[in-house]
Parts: C-alpha cells; structure tokens; sequence
C-alpha cells in the first residue's frame, strides 16, 4: 500500500498549492480566498518524487460551524488516513492561534507530524520557521510551495522509513477517465465522496 501525506492546516498556508507541486498538477483549486478548498483531494506525487498519496484537505478554524464544521470533519478524516501529516504553517504571517489551534487537533491524532513553514521563498531556511518550534513539533522545514523550493528534502523527511512497493503503483494504461461538472453547489463534491 502507498504512503499516505494529509496536508494540514489553517486557510490560505499554501496547503492546495503544495498539493499541486507536489502532483505536478493543477487539480486543487488555488486562490487568495479562505475556504475554497472544502472536501478532501487525493492525488499521486509526480514521478521526480518517491511515490505516495498526498491528501489535500480544508483549512482548520476555531470554532467551526456551518460549512467549515463540514470542512473540518473532512480535514480530520484524512488525518486519520494518513501514515503521516504535513502540517502547513504561513513563515511570512508567524504562528498564530489559529495555528495553535491546528496543532492541539493535529496532537490528538497520535500520528507523526511534520512541521512544514511554507512562504519562505527569500528568507534565511535555518530561520524562517523559528517562530513555530512553540508547536512542539521539532524543527520546521522550509519550503516555498508557489516556487517549488525545498520539496525534495521535505519529500525525503516525510517519507523516511514508510515503503512503497512498485507493485502497490497506478497502473493507468485501462484507466477510464470520468468528470463530474455543473453549476455550482449542486452537490458535485459530495457525489464524489459518495
């Protein structure tokens, strides 16, 4: 069975971006605009990295209702199908409670956590997570997931000591190939969860 990556976080850290660079697609939809990302996005890491699933999920936030109660659950269903979390956090914002938040949800999990401090394009990468070592999850790795900077060592971090077989790899030469398309909100996300 492939290794399974759930990108963690609050809104807007990079998490779907991240996604993307690392599947070397552009299926998570990337915007400057909190909640876009709503259900859970899988994917496989593009052939440069070794491969494994990489879970895209909501942004975490304090005292969810609505839709981002629905979000949240999402988010923490791939943390429990995840063999390990990269927990996103935003350099050039700092850590905020909404990342302390994030972090005690995460904690719970009991699954092994790396601290990822993306935006760090052009700062000093011993440095730029040094406000989040408060989290308590060891040392943060710098990437810049826009510039595609700092994910082969963040890669290799996640992946030590999980195995992939080449046997458990997609085989894609009689893959069908469905879309499911509409108007908004008539329910297409929540039919492919179903």
């Amino acid at each position: 069975m492939l290794p399974v990556l759930a990108l963690v976080g609050r809104p807007n850290v990079g998490k779907s971006t991240l996604f993307n660079a690392l599947t070397g697609t552009r299926d998570a939809l990337v915007a400057d605009l909190p909640g876009l990302t709503r259900d859970r996005k899988y994917g496989y890491t593009r052939a440069d990295f070794a491969p494994c699933i990489v879970v895209d999920t909501g942004g975490l936030v304090p005292s969810a209702d609505g839709v981002e109660r629905l979000m949240a659950q999402q988010s923490l269903r791939a943390v429990d199908e995840a063999d390990r979390i990269l927990f996103l956090v935003d350099v050039r914002e700092g850590c905020t409670p909404a990342d302390q938040f994030v972090a005690s949800l995460i904690r719970r999990s009991g699954k092994p956590v790396i601290l990822v401090a993306n935006k760090a394009e052009g700062l000093d990468g011993d440095t730029a997570g040094a406000d989040f070592h408060q989290l308590g999850f060891g040392e943060p790795q710098a990437i810049s997931a826009a510039h595609a900077s700092g994910l082969t060592g963040l890669m290799e971090r996640a992946l030590e000591g999980l195995e992939t077989k080449v046997s458990d790899l997609p085989d894609n030469r009689d893959r069908i190939s469905v879309a499911v398309i509409g108007r908004p909100n008539v329910g297409k996300s929540t039919l492919i969860n179903r």
